[in-house]
């Protein structure tokens, strides 16, 4: 991968990484904002514990995507990024440019699919 397209991908991640500690910040602040809510409608506070519930699942996924594009930023530092953690091969541009924080080059992850799908029958 050339020193241009190493580049490309660290800006995209850290960039992607940033709204999405915004985002959560954002989150906790709406939230603890929320607190002095006053519901006397049973109904309006089911659907506000829902609608927060929903929010923190939403906030669990992106946690372990920034965990996954702080993985990925480590292995641009160390000169491993873009190369396949099975097999070695360089992971396709248009595959990291899809899904930047992938570990597995496409033959690889059809592999592991597939295997996943013979587990589950």
């Amino acid at each position: 991968m050339t020193e241009r397209q190493i580049k490309f991908f660290e800006e995209a991640l850290n960039s992607w990484r940033e709204e999405l500690v915004e985002g959560a910040g954002r989150t906790v602040s709406g939230m603890t904002d929320g607190m002095k809510d006053n519901f006397p409608d049973p109904s309006d506070r089911a659907s506000l514990e829902s609608d927060r519930n929903a929010t923190l699942r939403i906030r669990d996924r992106e946690r372990k995507l920034i965990q996954k594009i702080d993985d990925a930023l480590a292995r641009i530092k160390d000169g491993t990024f873009g190369l396949c953690e099975s097999c070695g091969e360089p992971i396709g541009f248009e595959r990291l440019k899809a899904r930047a924080v992938t570990t597995l080059c496409i033959d690889c992850k059809a592999e592991q699919e597939e295997e996943e799908k013979k587990q589950r029958h």
